[in-house]
């Protein structure tokens, strides 16, 4: 049996009780709409990943001296309240992030989990097409409109329940 063919079977189980085919195949499309190969960007490539932060000079001096090399720019994101740093890492990004309100959405992270990974960004082609694709597979997603973010582009979060507890942008 190919490695297909059996992972299809999986969408089935046979019930010799009643000699009737029980499908299961509500999970196993949303894994499939995730996985077709007809849908996956293959272009998508890590963007950055968005470090949370409670000093960001402090934050910039240990990120220098990790990387060996400082910040490339600095930015203030009024709509989030927070302030941000990016590094350059080879294709992509470190972005640091600073709260600048105690409402903010870094801030609400940082008390209940401290400093550390927010969340991880991709880059895609087509942020409207792929917000759709993602609804249909079944992703939650934080915000019905791509919103302007850091540099500029244009934004849409994953929720974290729906994606292994990572915040995904």
């Amino acid at each position: 049996m190919t490695t297909i063919a059996r992972w299809l079977s999986g969408f089935f189980s046979y019930n010799n009780a009643n000699s009737s085919v029980v499908i299961s195949i509500s999970y196993h499309l949303k894994l499939w709409n995730v996985l077709s190969l007809q849908q996956i960007d293959h272009s998508m490539k890590i963007e950055h990943l968005g470090i949370a932060v409670k000093d960001l000079d402090a934050a910039n001096a240990l990120y220098t001296s990790l990387l060996g090399n400082g910040p490339y720019k600095a930015e203030e994101v009024e709509s989030e309240n927070v302030l941000t740093s990016f590094f350059q890492t080879g294709e992509s990004k470190i972005e640091l992030l600073a709260a600048t309100a105690p409402e903010s959405a870094i801030a609400t992270y940082i008390e209940k989990r401290g400093e550390g990974i927010h969340h991880v960004a991709f880059r895609v082609d087509d942020i409207r097409a792929e917000m759709e694709r993602l609804r249909e597979a079944g992703f939650r997603l934080l915000n019905e409109e791509p919103k302007r973010g850091a540099d500029n582009m244009w934004v849409c979060f994953v929720h974290p329940i729906s994606a292994n507890g990572v915040l995904v942008e």
